[in-house]
């Protein structure tokens, strides 16, 4: 199938590549020239300009697949519409509110142009190499791009959601118990950090992360933060939130939903800007590990 990918980050970068392994036509668009020139060495054909990305053969029904931030994707829709058909999708592959989706499904609904809210996690090594996929939009819509799903996710990494709204509803809900996750695993390390004993945290990840009940993806993350820096001391405690925390304590309130545990890891972020424990320095590893998102170093130099 082709995909005409609009966002070549990180994410998109690794999506891209991992589209093209499984046989798909991908083209790219992104301002920035060193984005197109990572993957035009990969023969992948990329554009600075919509038009041309945009450019419609044979009457084919247009994917148009936005990774970018949440805070442009309408400006991004705006400037993609005059392009686009009845029967065209786009996908917002990105981390939306999804009551803003909603409203997107049902203006671009109006133009009868299908719009797919996408929860997509796996960090930047999942994109590459196999994704999780939280599915939103109609049934439709599902349905033809499956084959796309199937082949970017890992197995069993798909679904839909259930309907407009869902896939970036269940992501955000996602990155709520993420958030709880980290923040527990970084009071542990606290604890230890705090400890009489010279525990060597590389070693303590490994063992935990084989057959232990706390096994898991987080774990191997911060195990090769740990194996760069073995106390984290080249980083700050500081954490930045993407939002979705905040939008799931929302939720929560409205729906009479009581998340304790994920409250207190969203306000641990804000406490972590003035702070400077080890929990949020372990919680900064995982994700720069994960995700590739920024940490800081001393005196909040961002990295």
């Amino acid at each position: 199938m082709k995909i005409h990918l609009i966002g070549l980050g990180k994410m998109g970068a690794n999506l891209a590549l991992n589209m093209k392994d499984h046989g798909h036509e991908v083209l790219g668009f992104d301002l920035d020239p060193k984005a197109r020139e990572v993957l035009t060495k990969e023969g992948i054909e990329t554009f600075d300009d919509l038009k041309k990305l945009l450019t419609r053969k044979n009457n084919e029904r247009l994917v148009v697949w936005l990774l970018v931030p949440n805070q442009i994707v309408d400006t991004v829709i705006e400037q993609v519409l005059p392009f686009l058909a009845p029967k065209d999708i786009v996908i917002d592959g990105g981390n939306s509110n999804y009551k803003k989706s909603l409203l997107r499904y049902e203006k671009l609904k109006e133009k009868e142009i299908e719009f797919v809210d996408l929860g997509t996690s796996g960090g930047t090594y999942g994109a590459r190499n196999g994704a999780c996929l939280m599915v939103g939009g109609t049934k439709e819509a599902f349905d033809y791009l499956e084959n796309v799903y199937r082949d970017i996710a890992i197995e069993n990494g798909y679904g839909f959601m259930g309907g407009p709204g869902s896939g970036h509803f269940v992501k955000m809900v996602h990155n709520g118990i993420e958030y709880g996750m980290m923040q527990a695993i970084g009071e542990g390390f606290e604890l230890l950090e705090k400890s009489p004993f010279n525990v060597d945290y590389e070693k303590l990840s490994e063992v935990w992360n084989n057959g232990s009940i706390i096994e898991s993806a987080l774990i191997g993350y911060i195990g090769n933060a740990f194996k760069k820096d073995a106390k984290l001391e080249e980083i700050s405690g500081r954490v930045d939130d993407s939002g979705e925390g905040k939008w799931m304590i929302e939720e929560a309130l409205d729906f009479g939903v009581s998340m304790p545990v994920i409250s207190a890891s969203l306000f641990t972020r804000f406490k972590s800007r003035d702070e400077n424990m080890f929990a949020e320095k372990v919680v900064a590893a995982m994700r720069r590990e994960f995700g590739g998102h920024a940490v800081y170093k001393k005196k909040w130099k961002k990295i």
